[in-house]
């Protein structure tokens, strides 16, 4: 790791009985399953051997379970961030996407059609949770300058964090990106603005205790990564 790059372990949290029903929990306090939990115990052998600094979580009982067992190894206290949690969905929450489909059915054509500025009743837009979650990771990186750290989040949080890093459409996160559950993603931080996604919601570690982890680019990157912006004129 070069002394300004910092490196994040982005991990969405384990799997819960109601993400194995597909149903909206986004503000419900649900802890993992039996299988969430061995989800996160296979991605803790994976990331033992990394040099981790620290580790945070969105302060809901399923990240902090997961972010527990990966923090075990390396002997860790969790630190809770508000701003981590994931998208609340008002009063869709608890409910099957197919109940929302039939009770709602106006709600869920917006949604669909645009869930970065659309919010349930007593909800958040995709733009609300990003202006909370955001300035929150970017806070973490300049505090872990040259570091490695992990933080556990949750499937529309982690999306719409990407989404914002990467530049792309974020009214599209839906529909481009995805999150299993204890999902690995690595984000290398050039500094807090300059972000590259090196692994992708990877989950080799379901069945084994997964690949390598990847290291940090090194090649085939944009003068900007290896030499720094160019200097300006006085």
């Amino acid at each position: 790791m070069s002394s300004t790059q910092t490196r994040v372990f982005l991990v969405r949290h384990g799997a819960t009985i109601l993400s194995a029903e597909d149903r909206f929990a986004g503000e419900t306090n649900v802890p993992l399953s039996d299988e969430g939990r061995l989800q996160a115990r296979r991605l803790s052998i994976r990331l033992q051997s990394e040099l981790i600094e620290a580790v945070y979580a969105s302060p809901m009982s399923r990240t902090l379970e997961t972010a527990r067992i990966l923090a075990e190894p390396h002997r860790l206290e969790v630190q809770p961030r508000d701003g981590l949690r994931e998208i609340s969905h008002g009063h869709w929450e608890e409910m099957t996407r197919e109940e929302v489909q039939k009770k709602f059915p106006a709600e869920a054509r917006e949604w669909d059609q645009d869930p970065y500025t659309f919010a349930p009743p007593g909800g958040e837009s995709g733009l609300a949770v990003t202006a909370r979650a955001l300035p929150v990771l970017i806070d973490l990186v300049k505090t872990h300058p040259g570091g490695s750290i992990v933080v556990v989040s949750h499937k529309a949080t982690i999306r719409l964090l990407l989404s914002s890093l990467l530049g792309f459409d974020p009214r599209r996160y839906r529909d481009n990106l995805d999150q299993s559950p204890a999902a690995l993603n690595i984000v290398d931080f050039k500094d807090p603005t300059r972000a590259r996604l090196t692994l992708f919601n990877d989950t080799s570690h379901y069945t084994e205790a997964g690949l390598a982890i990847p290291a940090v680019p090194t090649a085939r990157l944009s003068s900007w990564w290896t030499d720094g912006p160019p200097q300006q004129a006085i």
